[in-house]
């Protein structure tokens, strides 16, 4: 398996799994509105995506967005997106995924890497807990829909 940084010249194969992933958490399928997404990502050079190869097969991903801590006065990443095919989960592949991402974040001086998941993902929660990212207790979000 290879994990490489994505380009604009992977993007059938990003929006492809980004579709994917989207219908994971019960939004509807739109390939197109994926491409269109992930092709303004690519070109304002706000999100760093990883992809997961096997052979000539695209199987996974994750996405970074850029931030700042600005207690630290440092970069921080967010790590908004990762998916596999079902296919192949449970192969390594999210852990690959995982070990670029943080790599990536401590190369570029990031101080800390935050991601969300929903708290029925027990799967996810079991993977990040094995990378040490700890749950916060420390603070309380909030959201607003616009």
């Amino acid at each position: 398996m290879d994990i490489i940084m994505a380009t604009l010249d992977h993007l059938e194969d990003a929006s492809r799994l980004f579709d994917h992933y989207r219908s994971f958490y019960q939004q509807a399928s739109d390939i197109e509105t994926a491409k269109t997404f992930l092709r303004e990502r690519f070109h304002n050079q706000d999100s760093v995506i990883f992809l997961a190869q096997q052979e000539d097969h695209v199987v996974g991903f994750t996405q970074l967005f850029p931030s700042f801590s600005s207690v630290a006065m440092q970069r921080v990443w967010i790590l908004n997106d990762l998916f596999v095919e079902a296919d192949y989960r449970n192969q390594g592949v999210a852990q690959a995924l995982m070990e670029t991402a943080e790599a990536f974040a401590r190369g570029t001086g990031a101080v800390r890497i935050t991601l969300a998941t929903q708290t029925s993902n027990l799967t996810a929660q079991a993977l990040y807990q094995r990378r040490g990212f700890t749950k916060t207790e420390d603070y309380v979000y909030y959201a607003l829909g616009l």
